[in-house]
Order: structure tokens, then C-alpha cells, then sequence
């Protein structure tokens, strides 16, 4: 069973968006995405520096649209019957969300812009970050949050945690680190997937209601604790509440490796989720589509499972 997975905010880097626009139907993609967003999709894909991609209000619209292109390329040839699931990191539900034909890509744009926004309104109201910690024993990781008056945000796998809060206590935190563990900064805007995001799942909530969520074609499993969902309007309902909840990424792949995953495949911008799939799938293969050049690789996976 092959697994296609979505990344979330921080996969990006600059320029990451130009090889794909040499892609059959790429260019006019990208363009009716960024009419859709009310962000210049193309040129922030492209030719911005990292600064300004990292805006959230930029950074989630243009994750979302390279995933959508991606998954354009990759099922072009009908191998939509070939993957035996999806599932996105963070922002990356709503990429899974229109792959599993819950959402149109129109749809997911629309959402993904007014997310974007909501959240970077919210974070902009708190001098807040993020930061992961890797190592040390989960329950001591948590306990030291809890001291710092901060809170998990990513429950990553394989020994990863991306906390979030006051910048005071994540720098607290990186002066005392719990034993066995590094904290490493994270170039973000605010704290995701914690309190601090609750202004943001009102503004989200009255955008989901405006949708018209379709039951899943093929197994979709949520961040909010690694189960699949069989009900599209469930599924946006998740998607609104994950907002400022904790991402149990960390569930979602123990649930690919108890679902029988023989392969994990993974959306532009690639290489996050391979990554942690190393650590917390051990010997599953896993491709990462960075560039269309990947895709050769991919495609081969999926015909070797069928």
C-alpha cells in the first residue's frame, strides 16, 4: 500500500516552484490558484527570497499549490487507483483533503489563503515562536514545557517534538534543555497549533461553512489522532479544529505502518515527511517528488504496487 503525503509551513524554500511550471497545464494551475488566493503565486514561487515566503499569509498558499501540482503531474496517467491512502502534515491536510476529493482544488485554495491569513492575524497579536526538541524522554519533554508555560504543538516521531509559546519560555527552555534532548529554533511566525491560534478557528469556521465537502475516495487519515475519517464535512470540521490543536504526526504513521504501508510517496515541497518517515517507518521506501525529475521515481512505485 502506498501512502502519498502532504508537507506542512516550513518545507518551503525560494525558487522551489520553477521546475514545475515547465509541467503540462503547471503554469495556468498556479495562475488560477493565485487568483483564487489573492497571493502572486508565481512570483513568490519563483523569485521571492525566504524572508518572504516565511509569511504564513504567502508560506500556506503556496505549500498547498505545489502539492496540488504535484498531484496533478503525479496521477496525470490514471494512477489515482494506485494509492492506497493520504494524509498531510499541518497545512498539508488541505493538499491531502483535495487529493482525496473531499475539497475541489479551488476549494482547498480558498481555504488555505483564508487559513494563511487567520493565522498570521493571530500570531501577530503575541510575541510567540516555535521550537523543536529532539531526544530526551517524551514525559520529561513534556513536563519542561509545562515549567516553561509552553505547549507540544508537533508530535513528530522518532524523537521530535516542535513546542510552542512565549519567546521568554522557549528561550527558557533552550537554556535548560531536558536531559538527552537539542533545542533547535525555528524560523516561524507564531505558535501554531496551540492556544495562541484560537482567534484564527472562528475566522476558519465561517470559511469551512461556505464549502461543499465530499466523502473521501480513498483512506484519509487526520492529524488530530491518526484515524481516518470516513466523512468529508468530519474531515473540515478536523481540519478547523487542528488549527490550535496538536499535530500527532507521530499517530498517522503508526497508523500507515498498522494499514500495511509498503511506500511512502511525498508532495512538493518535498523532504520533511521523508525525513521523519526514516526514523519513525523504519525500512519503508519513500520518494520525495522535490523537482519533476522525481517523478519517474514515484510513478515507479506506485506501478510496482499495483
Amino acid at each position: 500500500m502506498i501512502v502519498v503525503v502532504a508537507p506542512g509551513q516550513g518545507s518551503q524554500t525560494p525558487g522551489f516552484l520553477g521546475p514545475w511550471l515547465a509541467q503540462p497545464g503547471a503554469r495556468e494551475l498556479v495562475g488560477q490558484f493565485g487568483a483564487e488566493s489573492g497571493v502572486d503565486l508565481l512570483l513568490h514561487g519563483t523569485e521571492s527570497d525566504a524572508d518572504t515566503i516565511r509569511d504564513t499569509s504567502i508560506a500556506q498558499p503556496l505549500i498547498v499549490a505545489a502539492g496540488l501540482v504535484t498531484l496533478h503531474s503525479l496521477l496525470a496517467d490514471g494512477r489515482d487507483a494506485q494509492v492506497g491512502g493520504i494524509a498531510g502534515h499541518s497545512v498539508g491536510e488541505i493538499t491531502a483533503a483535495a487529493g482525496a476529493g473531499i475539497l475541489s482544488f479551488a476549494e482547498a485554495i480558498h481555504l488555505v489563503a483564508e487559513r494563511g491569513r487567520a493565522m498570521a492575524e493571530a500570531a501577530a497579536q503575541a510575541d510567540t515562536g516555535m521550537s523543536a526538541v529532539v531526544g530526551g524522554d517524551e514525559a520529561t519533554v513534556l513536563a519542561a514545557l509545562e515549567q516553561h508555560g509552553l505547549a507540544p504543538a508537533n508530535f513528530n516521531g522518532g524523537g521530535q517534538i516542535v513546542v510552542a509559546g512565549a519567546k521568554e519560555g522557549l528561550a527558557a527552555l533552550a537554556a535548560t534543555p531536558p536531559a538527552g534532548s537539542r533545542v533547535i529554533p525555528l524560523q516561524v511566525a507564531g505558535a501554531f497549533h496551540t492556544r495562541y491560534m484560537e482567534p484564527a478557528v472562528e475566522r476558519m469556521r465561517a470559511v469551512a461553512a461556505t464549502l461543499d465537502p465530499q466523502d473521501p475516495l480513498l483512506p484519509i487519515w487526520t492529524n488530530t489522532d491518526g484515524s481516518t475519517v470516513d466523512s468529508g464535512a468530519a474531515f473540515v470540521e478536523l481540519l478547523v479544529g487542528q488549527v490550535s490543536s496538536p499535530v500527532r504526526w507521530d499517530l498517522c504513521m503508526a497508523a500507515f505502518a498498522e494499514a500495511g504501508v509498503t511506500g511512502i510517496i511525498e508532495l512538493a515541497p518535498a523532504g520533511a515527511l521523508t525525513g521523519l518517515a526514516k526514523r519513525g517507518l523504519r525500512g519503508v521506501p519513500a520518494v520525495a517528488i522535490k523537482t519533476p525529475d522525481d517523478l519517474a521515481a514515484a510513478w515507479a512505485m506506485l506501478d510496482g504496487d499495483a
